[in-house]
């Protein structure tokens, strides 16, 4: 048996603040990790880790972004026992999904929806509840209790089958003082990293693709 961590949170972004004034939830944000250290989480959000555009599945860590500036914000740790193939399986799905150039983009109909009890499936769109609910569900590592577009994050504080690791502010996390906090970015340093970032995607796709002509 291996174990995935669910991570919980209201980050206090803008998008947070509107989530959680509708739903009245103590969390916003959930995120998946496969590693005890918490070193690198999956979800669906800023893609850059700062600016609200480009948003979609990504990888997320805890010592920058939205995370390393916003350390007095409550968060819950939640582990899930799955089996040596479903936990390889989801972190497969999650890393591919979440992988630098992806085409995959930020569900905002379907968490509009969400809390109206509307199901909105759109094709390659995810929110974070979302994401997370389908990796899980089609890596046969968790059964949910309703459709992944109706999930919200704190759905899972009250999963059975979830134990709770931690529940307090992110900066008394203890995986995160573990880490060292990056120093934030500027907007115009963060848009140059994600169009670089991009471009190398865009540049490897292209040679893959050449060398499966020849």
């Amino acid at each position: 048996m291996k174990t995935i961590y669910i991570f919980l949170c209201r980050s206090g972004t803008f998008l947070s603040r509107m989530v959680s004034q509708v739903t009245h939830d103590t969390y916003t944000h959930v995120s998946l990790a496969f590693d005890d250290g918490l070193e690198t989480l999956y979800s669906s959000s800023r893609k850059n880790g700062y600016t609200l555009f480009p948003a979609g599945p990504c990888r997320e860590f805890l010592n920058s972004g939205v995370f390393g500036q916003s350390p007095n914000i409550p968060c819950a740790v939640y582990a899930l026992q799955v089996t040596d193939e479903a936990y390889q399986m989801a972190k497969e799905m999650a890393e591919e999904m979440s992988a630098p150039g992806n085409r995959y983009h930020f569900n905002i109909f379907g968490l509009i929806l969400c809390k109206l009890n509307i199901r909105l499936p759109r094709r390659h769109h995810f929110f974070c509840s979302q994401f997370i609910s389908q990796v899980l569900q089609d890596s046969h590592a968790l059964d949910l209790p309703k459709h992944s577009t109706l999930m919200r994050p704190s759905d899972y504080t009250r999963l059975p089958q979830l134990q709770c690791l931690y529940r307090g502010m992110l900066e008394d996390l203890p995986q995160r003082q573990q880490m060292e906090i990056c120093p934030p970015m500027s907007v115009m340093a963060v848009y140059s990293y994600f169009l670089r970032r991009a471009a190398y995607a865009q540049m490897t796709r292209s040679l893959h693709r050449v060398r499966r002509f020849f």
